[in-house]
């Protein structure tokens, strides 16, 4: 176990160790040699292999379909849609392309134009994928939600976004949107899928219709620094941000694609994230596109016999999906995934959260590979740190910087900025605890914070984007996270990471999932207490509480759980992520802040 314990002086002392992994791709990867690709990489050479277009233009839209039917893979599949109720259904590129373009011809039919902002409110589906390109055809901005979005969030972003359009179901817009109507002057438009529209709604195949007889737009003039993608994130004062992405944002989905997801042509991919989430956009949509995979997409809900089954029976190659998708899958054991063929799969990949390093082995045992970790946010936009193909995978380290990429451990102040000394930001040595930061200049960086220009450059500091997560670089450049730095628990002296702590309990085979959290401690400033949920089939005790007390001080010394709490429902994030903040405003009694991203309880 990589577990770490640190000193009042931020040095992390590493304290037992996972073995790596040195498993060979199953093809040559795409990005070669990690080392070389990272001294010789430019953002330059990136561009070069998208498609040229004609002057200064770039349109994420013509990179991810119009280029393959340009190319003469037009024919190829582009996106197969699963769904448990609903027949399979497929459209090849050049199918998706022309889709595209009539949407564009829609929106010019209702009034939307370029930079105008374009909702979805959708499930996995074609309309989502047709709806999506088809805002970037025109040179519109769009905007996904996740459709488990109760109203009042719903709203606020259709509000805050100053939205012209909203793609939706009928369901969704007479629960969530039709009652706050007159409370959104920008909303000049709502397209439901259903032909019975409601009313102030058109459906789907009436604006078909009406842009029949319009001509199909070209692909708009944008520009690389033109709006594409609006992304509302979550924030503690209960106002989203939403980060603002330009056109050139596709080089970065493109070449990570290549590059971490090692995407090739005849790959079928799968990405279990929701299209309403960055990542269900950038690698669900449009980077897989732009390397002409064939995208599987399932509508259905998690079941773990389920998601082997299309990892078989699609012939499923790169698998993209959450640390809390895996330990979902790992409750249902190895021998479920040894019961179906998945011999085709070559790669799989973690997003949305750091990996435990136990969810690494499994993955040796369970697809006979490692699964190897991302770290990006949605500001950055696309993969920043990542163990790669072919370089040796540290379990329960981040991996390194994806080449072209520039990362650095900045030392805090008091004031928990970036610590500038005679003008130079302070970095951290080799395992001390500092700010990840990235030296901006990457394709794919968010732009702006929606009408918050001071929220966006206190994001940056002395030349550096500050992410927010604190994390060490060893000595050969491996990342490992320690945690946000509002997670961060300081007592007695030390300054404890909470992932390390949760991964460590998790070993414990009576344990499924846990979530930490510092609570005041009049001595020691802060103790450690961690919300466990138990594995399925274990009930909770007295004395069960008492042995994981003592599995955790064996483990991690004077900085293991002072106390633990059996919670069967931690709250999540809906990509997954525990909410470490929210398990403490409840146990502090604190104002909860922005809840609209959290999970609703089974």
């Amino acid at each position: 176990m990589n577990t770490t314990t640190t000193s009042s002086t931020g040095r992390t002392t590493p304290s037992g160790d996972y073995p790596v992994l040195n498993h060979p791709p199953a093809r040559p990867p795409l990005i070669g040699d990690h080392a070389e690709r990272t001294r010789t990489f430019t953002w330059d050479e990136a561009r070069g292999w998208l498609a040229a277009e004609p002057g200064e233009r770039l349109n994420i839209a013509y990179q991810a379909v119009q280029r393959q039917v340009d190319a003469g893979r037009g024919s190829a599949v582009a996106v197969r849609f699963l769904d448990r109720t609903a027949p399979r259904t497929e459209l090849t590129y050049a199918e998706l392309a022309d889709a595209a373009a009539g949407f564009a011809a829609v929106l010019t039919g209702l009034g939307v134009g370029p930079g105008d902002r374009v909702c979805t409110l959708l499930p996995r589906s074609p309309e989502l994928f047709v709806a999506a390109l088809g805002t970037l055809w025109n040179g519109s901005v769009y905007c996904p939600l996740f459709p488990a979005f109760g109203p009042g969030p719903v709203r606020q972003r259709l509000d805050l976004g100053h939205v012209r359009l909203l793609v939706t179901d009928r369901a969704s817009y007479e629960r969530k949107v039709a009652e706050a109507r007159d409370d959104l002057p920008h909303l000049s438009a709502v397209v439901v899928l259903e032909d019975d529209a409601p009313p102030g709604t058109v459906s789907w195949r009436d604006a078909q219709t009406r842009a029949e007889g319009l001509p199909r737009p070209p692909v708009a003039e944008t520009g690389p620094e033109d709006p594409a993608l609006l992304h509302f994130t979550s924030g503690t004062t209960g106002r989203p941000k939403g980060a603002v992405h330009v056109h050139e944002a596709v080089v970065a989905h493109h070449a990570t694609a290549r590059m971490v997801l090692d995407l090739h042509e005849d790959d079928v991919y799968w990405c279990t994230a929701d299209p309403g989430w960055v990542t269900g956009t950038s690698y669900g949509i449009i980077g897989p596109l732009t390397c002409g995979v064939t995208v599987v997409t399932d509508a259905a809900d998690f079941d773990a016999r389920r998601w082997y089954s299309v990892l078989q029976d699609e012939q499923v190659t790169v698998f993209y999906t959450a640390p809390t998708a895996l330990r979902m899958l790992m409750r249902s054991g190895a021998d479920l995934a040894r019961a179906h063929d998945l011999s085709r799969l070559r790669h799989v990949v973690s997003v949305g959260e750091p990996l435990n390093p136990e969810a690494v082995m499994w993955g040796t045992e369970a697809f006979g590979r490692p699964i190897h970790d991302t770290w990006w946010q949605t500001e950055t936009g696309a993969i920043m740190i990542s163990n790669v193909p072919g370089m040796p995978v540290r379990p329960g380290s981040m991996g390194r910087p994806v080449p072209g990429v520039e990362v650095a451990v900045l030392a805090r102040g008091d004031d928990g900025r970036a610590l500038v000394r005679d003008g130079e930001v302070q970095r951290c040595g080799p395992d001390e605890v500092g700010e990840l930061a990235l030296r901006p200049g990457w394709p794919s960086m968010f732009r702006a914070y929606l009408d918050q220009p001071e929220r966006y450059a206190a994001a940056f500091s002395g030349g550096w984007y500050l992410s927010g997560d604190l994390a060490r670089v060893d000595a050969d450049g491996y990342v490992w996270f320690v945690g946000r730095a509002d997670d961060v628990i300081k007592s007695a002296g030390h300054l404890i990471g909470p992932f390390e702590v949760e991964s460590t309990l998790m070993e414990h085979p009576s344990v499924s999932e846990v979530g930490v959290i510092g609570k005041p401690d009049p001595l020691a400033g802060e103790i450690v207490k961690a919300f466990v949920t138990l594995a399925p089939g274990v009930e909770p005790s007295e004395a069960l509480r008492r042995e994981l007390i003592v599995f955790g001080r064996h483990r991690l010394g004077s900085v293991a759980p002072r106390e633990i709490a059996f919670d069967p429902h931690l709250p999540h994030t809906r990509s997954g992520k525990v909410m470490r903040r929210l398990l403490k405003a409840r146990e502090l009694g604190l104002p909860e802040g922005d809840t609209s991203t959290v999970e609703e309880t089974p």
